[in-house]
């Protein structure tokens, strides 16, 4: 596993501010990882919590959260999962938030989870089979033209819940933009009004890698060249776009 070096290589060509996330769906409880403590409000706060150490959880770990229970397809909920769930999309759905027709459309994992493992990609145990980044536009936009030669096209933009990016990255073998929720931009501080989630499978993450360390070294070249080309047209310049090259490598 070269996660650690793919972690660093993501951080340094990104400048993020947080470590990228990753996630991986064991049967068995790996030996060695804690099991999380404490209650969270919905399956999505863990992301938060996995930006910062490792740790299992279970179904019960995600009793709060019954649209995250649907959509991460997870074994053996608490009892009252399905009768939470129906109260949930019942009050979406008297809020026209959500409609009976888009509920069937929600990605869901296609395999039943008995377990999720989270924790800082850097310092993972396992091969990550998600890999979830938080990135403001101007990293949104080196990661948009990796991910479109790797995958040959434009990632999904998905919007509520912000959950179902996991199943819809895992089950397709593709990225895709999460535009968040409100709800999880309500327990998420990572998850502000300027930060969009990614969640890129584990499976390609050494190729989106590689073209992510390229792209941002051209992205900060020909920000450099576009910036002094600006500066040279409000001068009252007329430069060709030889001249600016030439001037940049000057």
């Amino acid at each position: 596993m070269n996660n650690a070096k793919l972690s660093a290589q993501l951080s340094s060509a990104l400048q993020l501010t947080l470590a990228p996330v990753a996630i991986a769906f064991p049967d068995a409880a790996p030996a060695g990882v804690a099991p999380f403590e404490g209650v969270v409000p919905a399956g999505c706060a863990f992301w938060q919590h996995a930006t910062r150490r490792v740790f299992l959880t279970a179904a019960k770990d995600h009793a709060l959260c019954a649209i995250g229970v649907h959509t991460h397809h997870l074994a053996n909920p608490v009892p009252a999962h399905q009768t939470e769930l129906a109260d949930t999309l019942k009050a979406m759905s008297g809020l026209d938030y959500v409609r009976a027709e888009e509920v069937g459309a929600l990605p869901v994992l296609r395999r039943e989870v008995k377990h999720v493992l989270y924790g800082p990609l850097g310092e993972f145990p396992a091969e990550p089979q998600i890999v979830l980044i938080f990135a403001h536009a101007r990293q949104g936009l080196i990661l948009s033209e990796a991910v479109a030669r790797i995958d040959s096209g434009a990632p999904p933009a998905l919007g509520r819940p912000a959950c179902a990016a996991v199943p819809q990255a895992l089950n397709h073998g593709n990225a895709a933009l999460s535009l968040g929720c409100c709800g999880a931009r309500a327990y998420l501080d990572a998850l502000d009004d300027s930060v969009a989630l990614w969640a890129l499978p584990g499976a390609k993450l050494e190729r989106y890698c590689a073209e992510i360390t390229t792209l941002a070294r051209a992205n900060q070249t020909l920000a450099q060249f576009h910036e002094r080309r600006r500066a040279e047209v409000e001068a009252g310049k007329r430069p060709t776009v030889k001249e600016s090259l030439n001037r940049l490598s000057s």
